[in-house]
Formats: C-alpha cells, structure tokens, sequence
C-alpha cells in the first residue's frame, strides 16, 4: 500500500517525490476529477494526499468520497501559502457525517 498525491503546486509534487510519494499535478476541476477517480480506482493506493486548494475545488465530491468508501483514504494538506481551513472544518466534518451538531 502507497500513498499518491494530488497537487496544484509543483513544490508540493517536488517536496513529496523526494520523499518517495508519487503524484500528479493539476489545476482545474475537471483534472482534479479525473486524477481523483484514477487513485480511486489503483488497488495499491491506500491514502491520497491532496492540496487544500484542490479540495475546495470539488468539496462535494470528496466528501462524499470520504463519507461512502473506505478505502483510499484522502487527506487534505496545506500548501506552501499555509492552512486555508476555516477554524470549524473538523466540526463541520463531523456534522456532515454523523448529523449531529457538536
């Protein structure tokens, strides 16, 4: 099992492929669309590491990626310009998927 990374930023796939994690870079929606369902369909990729900026692109899917299937996981990770969550992400997360408001 392997990690794969989709990124917006080349520092980020640089950075990444040194450290042994392979990836794609992509800019637009379609392509992040794409590249999503190509690491979704790998067998051997068990987490997607993904830019911020790329989830706020298509939030609707990956949500419901991250809430239906178990496998890969996907992991939302700052860029280079630093952490663009709001300060109530994780809650907002949590309320999605369990339906209760904490």
């Amino acid at each position: 099992m392997r990690f794969y990374l989709i990124s917006d930023n080349t520092d980020t796939l640089v950075g990444m492929r040194l450290a042994g994690i392979t990836g794609v870079l992509v800019h637009e929606k379609e392509e992040v669309q794409q590249a999503l369902t190509d690491a979704m369909d790998k067998d051997d990729i068990a987490v997607i590491l993904m830019t911020e900026r790329l989830v706020s692109l298509c939030p609707e899917l990956i949500y419901d990626l991250k809430l239906n299937r178990q496998r890969p996981l996907i992991v939302e990770i700052p860029d280079r310009h630093g952490n663009g969550r709001a300060k109530d992400s994780i809650t907002k997360y949590v309320r999605d998927a369990i339906g209760v408001k904490i």
